[in-house]
């Protein structure tokens, strides 16, 4: 098999309509010292005026006990705060201030790679002053499209390379569907999780089935604490997208992307 490699000049077709719910730039990485909640957020808030604060999250570990008596009972530890979820002013951002990491998610409509990097790079700029990791433990670039089918439209294969389909001795309507692929790139840190699903019709709004597809690409090895080689990676992540998209939709999805 030759060898694969990652094209960063390679091009990729500028679709005005495409199909991106949610873009998610996720990096973990755990601070020298646990952070205190009320200084982060305190933090957060003096130096982006443009993001408000939404909620603190926490995290719970579930255990069950059994004995021999009884049925198993399931014992609840609160773990405490794990991060702060803020929200830009224009209601298309969330950034989570996290104890062991950073996520920055972008909401529809989606706009630029170069906007979302920009954006999550100025935010994690902050995110490492304050919270200084030593090391960055994963990256992941996860992007969520949908792809909106006419009402009425239940021929999947027309749009998607993988789709589902029945017996045809059992040509029923299909209610349910979901496909994943995991793949580990060969000669590069990277793994590639694609998911495809079925999102139901809204008879309220009139808008038909959408085909969900999940494209998350993610480091498998620890990483220094390097902006270049941070950009370089992301921008290796993002061409692996770009391939997993487009191999996976068919000329009547792109006609409607374009």
């Amino acid at each position: 098999m030759n060898e694969f490699v990652i094209d960063l000049e390679e091009q990729f077709e500028n679709l005005p309509k495409a199909p991106i719910v949610e873009a998610v730039i996720d990096i973990r990485a755990m601070p020298a010292d646990r952070p205190r909640e009320e200084a982060l957020r305190n933090f957060v808030e003096s130096e982006f005026a443009d993001y408000k604060f939404l909620n603190s999250q926490r995290e719970f570990q579930f255990r069950a006990q059994f004995s021999s008596n009884a049925l198993p009972n399931q014992v609840t530890k609160d773990l405490g705060w794990k991060g702060l979820r803020f929200q830009s002013d224009d209601r298309k951002y969330i950034a989570q201030f996290n104890r062991d990491g950073f996520v920055l998610s972008r909401l529809e409509p989606y706009e630029t790679w170069e906007k979302l990097s920009r954006e999550a790079k100025r935010l994690w700029s902050s995110y490492i002053e304050f919270l200084k990791p030593l090391q960055i433990d994963r990256v992941g670039l996860r992007y969520v499209n949908r792809i909106q089918l006419p009402f009425g439209e239940v021929n999947f294969e027309e749009y998607l390379q993988v789709s589902p389909s029945t017996p045809p001795e059992l040509d029923f309507p299909i209610s349910g569907f979901m496909h994943q692929d995991s793949v580990v790139v060969p000669n590069n840190p990277y793994a590639i999780n694609i998911i495809k699903t079925i999102q139901p019709p809204n008879l309220t709004t009139g808008t038909g089935l959408g085909l969900i597809l999940d494209i998350d690409v993610g480091t498998t090895q620890f990483l220094e604490m390097d902006d270049i080689k941070l950009g370089v990676h992301l921008s290796k992540m993002r061409w692996l997208k770009n391939k997993v998209f487009f191999g996976s939709i068919k000329r009547r999805s792109l006609e409607m992307f374009r």
